[in-house]
C-alpha cells in the first residue's frame, strides 16, 4: 500500500508539472484570432502609397478607411495583439514599403504583467526595425491612451496607469531621440484624475464611438500630409 501510494503521488506530481509546462506554452502562443488575421493579412494584396494603422484591438475595433474617408488606408491592428505580435509580424507589413504607419501597441503586454522595460525595449525594435527595411516609410508612434478603473469589465488592464505613463514618457524620449514622430493621445482623452473620461469608452478599456473621432480628429493632420 505504502509503495502504491507513493507511486500515485510520484505520478501525480509528472502529471502536474506537464500540464503547467503546457499552460505556459498555451499562454505563450498568440490567439487563434491572432493567426486568423495573420494568415489572412498575407494573402491581400500591396498597394501603393498605403497607409498602415498597427496596433492591437483598439487599432483592430476601427473602421479607418471609412472614418477618414481614404481608401489608401488600411488597419493591420489584431485584437490581444502584443509587442512581440507585432515584431512576428512586422515583415507583412512593411512588405509594402507603405507611406505611413501608425503604431499603437503595449497595452496587452501591461496585462500579462511584463514590465515597463521589456515593453520599450519591444518597442525600439519595432521602430527600428521599420526604418531599416522601409526607410521611405514616415512613422508615427502613438502613446497608450488612459484607461479607467471605474468600470470592472478588464482589471487586468485598468489598473496599470502608473505603467502607461512611464511607458509614454520613455517613448517619447525615444522618439524624440530618434527624429520620428511621437503623437501624445494620452492628455486628449485622459480626465483629472488619470482615467479614460467616460465620455469615450463604456468598458475602461476600449473606445466608443466618440472616442475613435476624438482621435481622428488629434491625428487628421498626419492622414492629410502629402506622403
Amino acid at each position: 500500500m505504502k509503495r502504491f501510494n507513493k507511486q500515485w503521488i510520484v505520478g501525480w506530481i509528472l502529471l502536474t508539472c506537464v500540464g503547467a509546462l503546457n499552460l505556459v506554452s498555451q499562454e505563450a502562443q498568440h490567439s487563434t484570432y491572432y493567426y486568423q488575421k495573420k494568415s489572412l493579412f498575407k494573402l491581400l494584396p500591396n498597394n501603393p502609397e498605403e497607409i498602415i494603422f498597427l496596433g492591437d484591438s483598439i487599432t483592430d475595433g476601427c473602421e479607418w478607411a471609412e472614418l477618414f474617408k481614404n481608401v489608401k488606408i488600411i488597419n493591420r491592428g489584431i485584437n490581444g495583439d502584443t509587442t512581440n505580435g507585432v515584431l512576428e509580424r512586422l515583415d507583412e507589413v512593411i512588405e509594402s514599403r507603405p507611406a505611413a504607419v501608425f503604431l499603437m501597441i503595449g497595452i496587452n503586454d501591461l496585462a500579462r504583467e511584463r514590465s515597463v522595460k521589456y515593453i520599450l525595449d519591444n518597442l525600439g525594435k519595432i521602430i527600428r526595425k521599420i526604418g531599416k527595411m522601409s526607410p521611405g516609410t514616415t512613422l508615427y508612434v502613438q502613446g497608450l491612451l488612459p484607461v479607467s478603473s471605474k468600470f470592472h469589465q478588464f482589471p487586468a488592464y485598468t489598473n496599470k496607469t502608473r505603467e502607461i505613463l512611464a511607458i509614454n514618457k520613455g517613448l517619447e524620449n525615444f522618439c524624440r531621440r530618434s527624429d520620428v514622430v511621437y503623437i501624445n493621445l494620452y492628455s486628449s482623452f485622459v480626465t483629472e484624475d488619470d482615467r479614460l473620461d467616460s465620455a469615450y469608452t463604456n468598458d475602461g478599456l476600449h473606445l466608443s464611438g466618440k472616442g475613435y473621432l476624438l482621435w481622428k480628429s488629434l491625428i487628421d493632420r498626419f492622414i492629410n500630409m502629402d506622403h
